[in-house]
Parts: C-alpha cells; sequence; structure tokens
C-alpha cells in the first residue's frame, strides 16, 4: 500500500488491498472492543489507538495484516517478525483471544504507568506543622 494520506482510518482500511480488509475490519473490532477508552487516529499513515500514551498500531499488506503493540507480546511469539511487529497471514483466522488479551495488558500496562507518573503529594516540613 502507498504511504497516501488518508483522513480516517475507514479510509485507511477502504485504500488496504482487499484481501487485507476483512483482517483489517476483524483487528479494528477487537481494539475497539479490549479498549473502549482509547482513542483512534491515524499515525506514521496507519491506524493508531492512543491510551495514555501509545497503546498499538496495525497496517495492511497484500500478504498479511501487521499489529504494532508498542509493547511485550506474551502468547503470540509465533507472529513475532521484529521487535514489536506482529505479522498475521491472511490465508490463516486472526487469533482473536490473544489479540484481545494483548490489547487488554496493553491498557493495564498504559493505567499502571499513568498511575507511576501522577506528582508526588508536597510533603509539610517539619516546621510547617
Amino acid at each position: 500500500m502507498s504511504r497516501a494520506k488518508f483522513s480516517s482510518v475507514d479510509g485507511y482500511i477502504a485504500a488496504a488491498p482487499e484481501e487485507a480488509q476483512p483482517h483489517l475490519r476483524r483487528l479494528r473490532q477487537i481494539i475497539n472492543s479490549a479498549a473502549p477508552k482509547a482513542k483512534e487516529a491515524l499515525s506514521y499513515g496507519i491506524p493508531f489507538y492512543e491510551y495514555h500514551g501509545r497503546l498499538i498500531y496495525f497496517a495492511g499488506y497484500r500478504k498479511h495484516v501487521a499489529l504494532y503493540p508498542a509493547g511485550d507480546a506474551k502468547g503470540l511469539e509465533r507472529y513475532l517478525a521484529a521487535k514489536s511487529t506482529l505479522r498475521f497471514p491472511l490465508d490463516e483466522p486472526l487469533p482473536v483471544a490473544k489479540i484481545g488479551s494483548l490489547v487488554r495488558a496493553r491498557v493495564k500496562e498504559r493505567d499502571v504507568e499513568q498511575g507511576s507518573q501522577r506528582p508526588a503529594r508536597a510533603h509539610r516540613s517539619a516546621s510547617a506543622r
């Protein structure tokens, strides 16, 4: 798929290779279901989900769809193509439950990271007490 600019995820999916479109729509459903509070957008020319920072990206190609979880991919090692790149062949069904678990785990990671970034409470000095 060319590096055309899209104005929406719908536009991206519509311009993707026809054979990849069903997998892309399914990935989108899985992500939206597993991370309902995530904001959907386009980043680097591909669909992206933001939830307290980078959550996950996906893309479509002629022979596979790719998921970029921006984190650990436990349980999906068979699809690991490179660091933080999962490739799912178009001639195989998507591992829906595992992808959903991955997205939910990423949401939990982001929640924990967000919680650890809260500013510390100011402590009163002994003389102010």
